[in-house]
């Protein structure tokens, strides 16, 4: 089975690094598949004259991939909100190896996940290629540009400036890079598409598509050989056909027999069973290519009797829509970090995400199929080639090649169930694409005829603006009038209606165009419960809530370094209404106490009012003060009490803005502790409990990963808490916290989840933050012991060696 990250030992002289895949079948070269993410040299800024080959950057910074050059930028006051409160600029990378001289007369293709915001590439001074949009990979074909007598040396240019995005974009090589060697009758870039397109409980149909490159006018005996294997690696099911001679085409599509999987493992949020394709090219009897592709068995359906179903099983959606920042890492696509958001998201419920606005890294949705999770993946913001448009080429010129590259990308992938083009793009006609005077219905409608030739299997959609037809915006005094409530054209067209908020009108926007199915592509958090028990969620899809993780940039205002209307905080630590969620999205009894620390703010942001209470589960206050508690809650009743003393019994409400939230007003505090005790039919079936701590004397660590792997790119999250001299969290404690590393791993980053701080996240130092701070280490490629040491003036110090294992 071809695994992308086998480890490599690592050559001398810069020869190519570290991760190789190299298949040999019998005796004939196939591919290799190199991870080419380490010993980079970075420098930020315009550097004159980069790209050559004899350019002298011994003074340029040594690091390794993914990384972010713009995160570990000063915040800048001056700067763009939206962007962050970080400057706008360049970044330079350059890598040197050696080619092996194996490769002559083989396709030498150097592949870049994403560069961004957009970048260009050169190796040896020849520039090779690029990318005008980020969020997309590319790759080239280096063959004719190599040099086997001498060094290579690939330099790289990364702009943050070259595109007008509305949010933090980060900047650099923030994806992987692989270099692929392989024979010139291959298997084509994204080149295997396997579909489902019939499954029962006993048995299911598996359909392969198999793009071969180098046979053009060609009368090759190539033969397509695909064997499929079962999630516990046992062969079940075979098939083969030979490839067409003489065709004219440079990429062939060629469709191998349908196979039978009997008693099928059906992939689902609770049971992500993959299988693995392997596909062989043979020639002469002889495998020159050979690829393995993960898939899952699975059936999606939509209608607007019941929305959304899954193998046949209403599913609804409860998701978040964020952007693709990953906390102090900035954008750097970790595995790591992107695995514990989602083991995170699992916890409290949610089984979707929809990437707003662009398409992540492979590695998520790779992940999303492993964690099951329900991925709705968009494409773009706007269509327009000014109006917040990310790209540094006119979106009219590069979005068919966008769209193709995307779709068959993430095509594979059971976690994906719908495509959306674009997002709140449909009132302004500079926003939708071609003027056609239609509220972008024809270009969508040409997007989705690509889509459809590339995968027929998934409907589409586009997220809507949250206006009416005609344009008609909150700000114009007829919004509300009950003629006007009447859905956006677009939103009518699409395969899937998908609205941004406005949940209250769906009612009445069904009975204008009552063939829709509906999904809330944006609910607003602090409307808290209401989105979700506001939808009629027998007949809708879903909805996905907006900035549910805090992220950088769209900032209403310094110091907040971006949004954080949110129910975790951008280092995944839950707020009070992270519980909230939990309780309408699983079933398992619940009961959390918040304590509302101030109102926090309102304002009207994308014509919605958005905002938070400021709200922490702490209970070291002042004596004698009055505070107002919130308890969520899936009992039928919450009885609340202080030392013991009962405060009073409250009902949870039917009613949809109130469910799951109970309001207690003007609690006395005295120190000691809250309880809440939730009951059902009369019977207690949960309890949360707050205690006053004492002083923080001490330091805890947890940490994450407990199969941490020394393959240089692995992460461990390791977080710390103050507590008290009887192990209780201090969530008042402050100080700063040092962390000392002695082994193979390397501090890539430290946090505290404050994110309205002006520190930076680099160094080993980092002041708590509600009693917590955070370190994340980065493994080196060798095994072994890492000797971490805490210390805190006036707390007890911590030690823990920690294991790297292959």
């Amino acid at each position: 089975m071809l695994n992308k990250y086998q480890q490599n030992k690592k050559m001398k002289t810069h020869y190519i690094l570290l991760f190789t895949l190299l298949i040999t079948c019998s005796t004939v070269f196939c591919r290799e598949n190199i991870l080419f993410n380490f010993d980079w040299k970075f420098k930020a800024g315009d550097i004159s004259n980069a790209q050559n080959l004899t350019f002298d950057d011994n003074d340029w910074r040594m690091l390794d991939l993914p990384h972010d050059f713009q995160i570990e930028q000063p915040w800048d006051k001056s700067a763009n909100k939206g962007r962050g409160f970080k400057s706008l600029g360049l970044g330079w990378y350059r890598k040197t190896f050696k080619a092996d001289p194996n490769w002559k007369g083989k396709r030498i293709l150097i592949d870049f996940e994403g560069i961004m915001l957009s970048g260009s590439v050169w190796l040896n001074g020849k520039r090779i290629g690029g990318t005008d949009y980020g969020y997309l990979g590319f790759e080239t074909d280096i063959a004719d540009a190599i040099k086997y007598d001498t060094v290579n040396v690939v330099a790289v240019r990364a702009s943050t400036a070259d595109g007008n995005s509305r949010w933090y974009t980060g900047g650099g090589l923030f994806r992987d890079v692989h270099l692929v060697v392989k024979n010139k009758i291959s298997i084509a870039r994204h080149g295997i598409y396997i579909t489902t397109p019939s499954i029962t409980y006993k048995n299911a149909e598996v359909s392969i598509q198999v793009e071969v490159d180098g046979i053009k006018s060609k009368e090759y005996d190539l033969e397509i050989n695909t064997k499929f294997f079962s999630p516990d690696g046992k062969q079940v099911a075979e098939t083969k056909t030979m490839a067409p001679k003489k065709t004219n085409l440079a990429t062939v599509e060629i469709t191998l027999p349908r196979v039978n999987i009997t008693n099928p493992q059906l992939w689902s949020c609770e049971t992500p069973n993959l299988y693995f394709a392997e596909v062989d090219l043979v020639l002469n009897g002889k495998v020159i290519d050979k690829l393995t592709e993960k898939f899952g068995i699975r059936s999606i359906e939509f209608s607007k009797e019941y929305g959304l179903k899954l193998n046949g099983i209403k599913v609804f959606l409860k998701g978040i829509a964020n952007h693709d920042d990953l906390g102090a890492v900035g954008v750097a696509a970790y595995e790591t970090s992107i695995a514990r958001m989602m083991d995170k998201l699992k916890e409290f419920g949610f089984n979707h995400i929809r990437t707003s606005h662009n398409p992540y890294s492979e590695s998520f949705y790779r992940l999303a199929d492993e964690k099951g999770i329900l991925v709705v993946d968009e494409l773009y913001d706007k269509w327009g080639s000014t109006v917040a448009w990310a790209g540094s080429a006119p979106w009219t010129e590069i979005w068919y090649n966008n769209e193709k590259e995307w779709i068959k990308r993430d095509r594979n992938h059971p976690s994906v169930i719908m495509w959306s083009f674009g997002n709140e793009l449909q009132f302004q006609e500079d926003r939708w694409g071609f003027s056609t005077g239609d509220w972008g219905v024809t270009t969508y409608r040409i997007m989705d005829v690509v889509a459809k030739r590339y995968d027929p299997t998934r409907k589409t959609t586009v997220a809507m603006y949250p206006a009416r037809a005609g344009g008609i915006i909150r700000k114009d005094t007829d919004f509300n009038i009950k003629d006007n409530i009447v859905p956006p054209e677009l939103a009518t067209v699409t395969d899937v209606a998908s609205f941004n908020y406005c949940w209250v009108d769906y009612q009445e926007y069904l009975k204008h165009a009552p063939n829709m199915i509906i999904y809330q592509s944006e609910a607003v958090t602090n409307e808290l419960a209401a989105p979700y028990f506001g939808m009629d969620r027998d007949k809708m899809v879903g909805l996905a809530y907006w900035g549910a993780i805090e992220y950088w940039g769209e900032s209403d205002g310094w110091p907040k370094k971006g949004w954080n209307y949110s129910f975790f905080n951008h280092a995944m630590e839950p707020y009070p209404q992270a519980w909230l969620t939990k309780s309408i999205f699983k079933d398992e009894p619940l009961v959390h106490i918040g304590v509302v620390d101030n109102e926090g703010d309102t304002l009207n942001w994308n014509d919605v009012v958005v905002g938070q209470k400021i709200i922490s589960s702490n209970w070291n206050r002042k004596e004698g003060q009055k505070y107002n508690i919130y308890t969520y809650t899936n009992a039928d009743e919450v009885e609340l009490l202080v030392n013991g003393k009962s405060i009073g019994v409250q009902q949870n409400k039917p009613d949809a803005k109130k469910r799951n939230t109970i309001f207690w007003k003007d609690i006395t505090f005295s120190p000691g502790k809250i309880t809440a005790i939730a009951r059902k039919g009369g019977k207690v079936i949960a309890q949360d409990e707050l205690v006053t701590t004492g002083k923080a004397v001490a330091l805890k660590i947890e940490t994450e990963n407990d199969n941490w792997k020394a393959d240089g790119m692995n992460l461990q999250y390791v977080k710390v808490y103050a507590v008290d001299i009887k192990g209780h969290k201090v969530p008042t404690a402050t100080g700063e916290v040092t962390f000392d590393v002695n082994g193979p791993a390397n501090i890539i980053a430290v946090d505290n989840g404050d994110h309205l701080s002006d520190d930076l996240f680099s160094g080993n130092k980092k002041t708590l933050h509600n009693g917590f701070a955070m370190a994340i280490l980065r493994s080196k490629q060798t095994t072994g012991t890492v000797k971490l040491k805490v210390s805190s003036v006036g707390l007890k110090q911590i030690e823990i060696n920690l294991i790297l294992k292959h």
